[in-house]
């Protein structure tokens, strides 16, 4: 227990372990901070989604044509297609994701404790741990979710076909290819998301002990805590470092992951 009480000694100030989280306070909080970065991205997001999809006959071949043709067509409504399905599985699926992440993480840091690693190294091998378990805990909510949200974000586009909402989106899904559809490359999500979550919390776990030391706070943090200002900053900081880091496993597999969900659908409908 020494590893254990010496973390919590030196970053007491700056983490709350999941048997002293306020859990109402963390899931309505963490739900609405999602729901304003969910609208905040949105956009990126669909307009990557279409260039991902796009064929060698598309005009829009780049980020700011695909944005100007969406705002010539449908104006801004057009850059959120299908935020509302997304909205409403992704914020069940989101508790699902943080519970498992806190929960886990408790027991990652327990299973590390015997190897007496250093801090960064114990928080990069737990928090790598919980983040890779709490994707494979969400993604069965996720996956049919993303399905459905990438149909409404492409439809119409380079020969899509139209829907009438994500039920309608759902409802033609099932009838070509049954539940399995709404999990088409179910596969490819988990090896996407699971090592791109593991290296996000395992990057950012780790990159704000180091932070902190080269901050002058080592064993300290208790005695001399660090001001919210601080503390926020190290985080945005740990963050910034963990996305870049994730974005270079993330994005190939994502690319083939979204052509696949996409595209076997599209060429059903135009038998």
């Amino acid at each position: 227990m020494e590893a254990s009480n010496a973390r919590v000694h030196s970053f007491g100030q700056t983490e709350i372990n999941w048997d002293k989280l306020d859990k109402t306070k963390f899931y309505v909080v963490g739900a609405g901070l999602f729901t304003g970065v969910t609208v905040a991205l949105y956009p990126v997001s669909l307009v990557k989604t279409r260039l991902q999809v796009a064929s060698k006959d598309t005009v829009e071949r780049s980020a700011f044509s695909v944005i100007r043709s969406i705002l010539k067509t449908d104006g801004i409504p057009g850059l959120y297609r299908g935020f509302g399905t997304v909205i409403t599985g992704a914020i069940p699926a989101r508790i699902i994701f943080l519970t498992a992440l806190e929960t886990t993480k408790v027991a990652a840091f327990q299973l590390v404790e015997p190897f007496k690693f250093s801090e960064p190294t114990q928080a990069a091998i737990a928090n790598g741990i919980a983040g890779m378990m709490a994707s494979l805990c969400s993604q069965a909510v996720f996956v049919p979710i993303d399905v459905v949200s990438q149909k409404l974000m492409v439809q119409g586009y380079s020969g899509h076909a139209k829907y009438n909402g994500g039920l309608d989106v759902a409802r033609q899904v099932i009838k070509s290819d049954g539940i399995r559809g709404l999990y088409r490359g179910f596969g490819l999500s988990v090896m996407t998301y699971s090592p791109s979550s593991a290296v996000w919390w395992a990057s950012y776990g780790s990159s704000q002990r180091v932070i902190w030391r080269l901050l002058g706070h080592d064993t300290e943090l208790e005695d001399s805590p660090p001001s919210q200002f601080k503390i926020m900053l190290v985080q945005a900081t740990g963050g910034i470092i963990a996305g870049a880091t994730a974005s270079c496993i993330t994005t190939p597999l994502d690319t083939i992951k979204t052509r696949l969900q996409v595209f076997l659908c599209f060429l059903w409908l135009k038998l």
